[in-house]
């Protein structure tokens, strides 16, 4: 896979409290295909912090502010999960228009255990076949997508894993989609 995804930029947006070996293990997986990666965040600090399983994890450089970036500069857009991370994504007007607009557009977004959640609130999950960790599945099946329990589940373009045990199948489908580019939705 190296070098499949070179010269593309992949925005990943988070927020204080992303599970963290959600956000760290498909950025080195992304930018060892080649990609360039951001760390975005609409956190005022330059530094957030992850969560690691049951307390706080690492502190991580955010690369760009949300308010300094357009989803046009983008190629593929990655949602890491934790819980506190897309809740807090999820009622920020901003950050829910970025994650619309690639949505919109047709780019390939992934999204794991709790990003989901942002995804919802763009309007654009109905009909999507997705999963996400289990307490998302009410949520995601009241927004009208179909609700599957699998590792991974890919949806044009659309890649979604439940969990940290998930992430080299996610990863895997996150190239390949990545690498595919815009898809018709």
């Amino acid at each position: 896979m190296a070098n499949t995804l070179e010269g593309k930029k992949i925005a990943i947006l988070v927020e204080e409290g992303f599970e963290q070996v959600e956000l760290t293990e498909p950025k080195k997986a992304l930018e060892a295909a080649g990609a360039i990666t951001h760390i975005i965040s609409p956190n005022k600090n330059s530094e957030i912090k992850g969560w690691n399983h049951t307390e706080w994890g690492d502190k991580f450089k955010v690369d760009k502010k949300l308010a300094d970036v357009k989803a046009e500069d983008y190629n593929g857009l990655l949602l890491p999960g934790g819980v506190m991370n897309p809740d807090n994504l999820r009622v920020n007007d901003e950050a829910v228009a970025f994650v619309d607009k690639f949505m919109e557009s047709g780019k390939p977004v992934a999204a794991i255990c709790h990003g989901p959640w942002t995804l919802i609130e763009t309007g654009k999950v109905k009909g999507k076949k997705m999963t996400s960790y289990p307490t998302l599945k009410t949520d995601l099946k009241n927004a009208g997508a179909e609700w599957v329990d699998q590792e991974v589940v890919v949806d044009n373009g659309l890649v979604t894993s439940r969990n940290p045990d998930d992430i080299p199948a996610f990863n895997k489908k996150m190239i390949e989609e990545f690498a595919e580019g815009r898809h018709d939705r």
